[in-house]
C-alpha cells in the first residue's frame, strides 16, 4: 500500500534523486521546454511549481533558496528578471506535461515538461527549423532541375551529331 508516500523515488538514492530534481528544474528554467521520462517530468513538476512560487516574492531569501537548489547564476537571473514577470500572476500551474508515447530503446514513457507561457519560443524555434527545412528541399529541386537540363542538352547535342 501507499499510504502517505508523497514522492517518486525513481529509482535512486536521496541524494541522487535530488541531484536530478535539481538538474531538471536547472534545464527546464533555462529552455523552458524538456524532453524526459514521464514519471520524471511529473516530479519535476511539482519541484519546478514549487521554486516558482517561492520567487514570486521575490525578496533576498526567497533568491537565496532558490540559488541553494539551482547552482546556475544566470538561469536564476533569468528566474527572477523574465520568468517571473511573464507568469507570476498565474495562481499556479505554470508547467504543463504533454505525453509523447514510448521511447524505441526501452519503451519508457516519454513525456515534455514546458513552462505554460513560453510557448511562442518554442514555436519560433520549429518555425526556423520548417524554414530552414523548405530552403533546404527548393536548393534540391534547383540542383535536379538543372541537372534534368544539362542531360537533355546533352541528348539532343548527340542526336544532332547522326
Amino acid at each position: 500500500m501507499r499510504h502517505r508516500v508523497r514522492h517518486r523515488k525513481l529509482g535512486r538514492t536521496a541524494s541522487h534523486r535530488a541531484a536530478l530534481l535539481s538538474s531538471l528544474a536547472t534545464s527546464l528554467l533555462k529552455h523552458k521546454r524538456i524532453r524526459t521520462t514521464l514519471a520524471k517530468a511529473k516530479e519535476a513538476r511539482s519541484y519546478v511549481e514549487s521554486l516558482i512560487t517561492k520567487a514570486r516574492k521575490n525578496n533576498l531569501h526567497a533568491r537565496r533558496q532558490i540559488m541553494s537548489v539551482i547552482h546556475d547564476k544566470e538561469v536564476v537571473k533569468e528566474l527572477f528578471n523574465e520568468i517571473i514577470p511573464k507568469i507570476g500572476e498565474r495562481p499556479g500551474g505554470y508547467t504543463r506535461v504533454v505525453k509523447l508515447g514510448n521511447r524505441i530503446g526501452d519503451s519508457a514513457s516519454m513525456a515534455v515538461i514546458e513552462l505554460v507561457d513560453y510557448n511562442d519560443v518554442a514555436n519560433a524555434k520549429a518555425e526556423t527549423q520548417k524554414e530552414k527545412r523548405q530552403t533546404r528541399k527548393e536548393a534540391k529541386k534547383e540542383v535536379e532541375q538543372k541537372q534534368n537540363v544539362d542531360e537533355a542538352q546533352v541528348l539532343e547535342e548527340s542526336s544532332d551529331k547522326k
